[in-house]
């Protein structure tokens, strides 16, 4: 029970995000015995790549300690809906941080706010939801899966969040949520969420509210679009959240390797290159020519005792590809004109296709011309 309640010290029943590295981050429970596969209770250790843990150990320490292995260490970290993000046990495709972020801000969540979730999975989206929406709000989340269900209740449970979150089995896209006039915001992450929306709006408050849908493919995107704007929801955004990685290096530039040359006035004059000076000296810069030709190049370095090194931001070349298509609509008091049904969205949906395939056609022939 350590995610509803800050705590310095672990203890037992806690759990506790093992840091092993940036790579290996894991998820377990604070107990001295536990039983094996035989049904018999032993102790309790965890196996490491820096050797094995008695967990017994852990029991008593502040969160944040370095606990000594054979081979190494390793930190206990206090959990939070990021680390619990990346030491899950993956019941299903799961969304990550950079996406949970966007999702949160753009549903407007606060505390006290109500939100309907389909498609509970490994629970990883839900445990931030939570976070955001307490002390006073609620999460309804359901899955179809029953035994995902009853993991996911049961992890809530250990986890101490069971007042702010109802996990029920449930086929959304046939039965609704269950729920009518109570939420806020209501988010999809379902294979065919356009036939979710109408259970959506009546799920949402009367006042309005806002809606999220998480799909992997455009073609989903286009669907759901369209079932929302014959819902009458409006300001439709779809986003996609990337994330590029940085590196910060120190970099020497080359030094300025020409300074000005003194030549006859005269001569400066006929070749226009003077640059006027107080002392009525003539100065020139060598055109890049010319430096070559001397030799000068840029790979001279400032020996007056002066750093002048500079930091840089250097983007890298590879970078984590497509996860999902965000897309947010807002439903407006007063603004529902019908529930859609599947067969509207079809056929909604094929005419804006032949009208795109028309337009192409037509640019292609504008082109030929």
């Amino acid at each position: 029970m350590s995610f509803s309640v800050k705590k310095d010290v672990i203890e037992e029943g806690d759990t506790v995000i093992l840091y092993v590295n940036f790579n290996s981050i894991h998820a377990l429970r604070a107990q001295r015995h536990k039983r094996n596969k035989k049904g018999e209770e032993v102790e309790h250790v965890f196996q490491t790549s820096f050797g094995a843990l008695p967990v017994k150990r852990l029991i008593g320490l502040r969160y944040g300690s370095r606990v000594e292995l054979p081979r190494g260490y390793v930190h206990a970290m206090h959990p939070t809906p990021e680390l619990w993000t990346m030491a899950l046990p993956h019941r299903t495709q799961i969304i990550y941080t950079p996406d949970i972020s966007l999702i949160v801000l753009n549903l407007d969540l606060r505390p006290g706010s109500v939100v309907c979730e389909a498609g509970t999975g490994s629970g990883s989206l839900s445990h931030a939801l939570i976070r955001r929406i307490a002390p006073s709000g609620h999460l309804h989340t359901f899955d179809f899966h029953a035994q995902r269900v009853e993991k996911a209740r049961e992890e809530f449970g250990e986890h101490g969040l069971s007042e702010w979150v109802s996990v029920g089995q449930r086929d959304v896209c046939e039965e609704g949520f269950g729920v009518e006039g109570v939420a806020d915001a209501v988010f999809l992450d379902l294979p065919r969420p356009w036939t979710a929306v109408g259970h959506a709006v009546k799920a949402l408050k009367r006042s309005g509210g806002r809606i999220c849908s998480f799909s992997p493919c455009i073609e989903q995107v286009q669907k759901t679009c369209t079932a929302l704007r014959l819902a009458g929801f409006t300001d439709l955004t779809t986003s996609e959240c990337l994330q590029r990685d940085f590196l910060v290096k120190t970099f020497l530039p080359p030094a300025w390797p020409w300074g000005p040359t003194k030549i006859d006035g005269k001569e400066a004059a006929a070749k226009g290159l003077v640059s006027s000076r107080e002392d009525g000296a003539a100065e020139v810069s060598l055109p890049k020519k010319r430096r070559v030709e001397e030799g000068v190049t840029g790979d001279e370095r400032v020996t007056d005792g002066t750093d002048r090194r500079i930091r840089v931001a250097v983007p890298q070349l590879k970078m984590p590809g497509h996860t999902g298509y965000l897309t947010f609509a807002t439903l407006l008091p007063g603004r529902v004109s019908f529930v859609p049904e599947e067969s509207s969205v079809r056929e909604e949906s094929s005419v804006r296709e032949e009208s795109s395939a028309v337009c192409e056609m037509n640019s292609v022939e504008s082109d030929e011309r």
